[in-house]
């Protein structure tokens, strides 16, 4: 007993020496695959451009792989109500994988996800979220825009999103 109880409290040591030299090394950057955020400001820049250019004030949410906020513009005279639904839309895209029109018409009444948007504290199921994409065809985070109609809100998400995937 007294040997097994000196393996483990040597066992112990060891790990608790690993994890003082890997905090030492400070934290990991990120991840191959995730958004990094000069990618997440060109997502902005292409979609407060697109806003600009159709004249309406946007609030636009960038999300990472893993649905975490990693960039927020609202520009001037946007809705202060948008700025929950900007953020809900990029994080529900990222959820479920899709933009937020494709999962809206899945949605409706008498298809097979109808009720999905009182779900995950609450949906944002009408368009104007999209997945974004790098070059590989790997999913990297979500755009979500919130200001004008579905079709603006979506197009702007789109010129987003298209800014990352060159």
């Amino acid at each position: 007993m007294k040997l097994f109880r000196t393996r483990i409290a040597v066992a112990l040591c060891a790990l608790l020496l690993l994890s003082t030299a890997a905090l030492a090394e400070g934290p990991k950057k990120t991840l191959p695959g995730d958004l990094s955020l000069a990618q997440a400001q060109v997502i902005l820049k292409a979609a407060q451009a697109k806003a600009e250019a159709i004249k309406v004030p946007m609030n636009i949410a960038v999300v990472d792989a893993g649905g975490n906020l990693k960039a927020f513009a609202r520009m001037d005279d946007a809705f202060l109500g948008s700025i929950d639904i900007s953020a809900k839309k990029a994080l529900t895209a990222r959820s479920f994988n899709m933009s937020t029109r494709a999962l809206g018409a899945a949605a409706q009444p008498g298809q097979p996800l109808y009720g999905i948007e009182v779900t995950n504290g609450g949906l944002a199921i009408f368009a104007g979220g999209v997945l974004l994409v790098d070059k590989h065809n790997v999913v990297i985070g979500a755009v979500g825009v919130s200001g004008g109609s579905v079709d603006e809100d979506e197009s702007v998400a789109l010129a987003g999103a298209a800014a990352v995937a060159k």
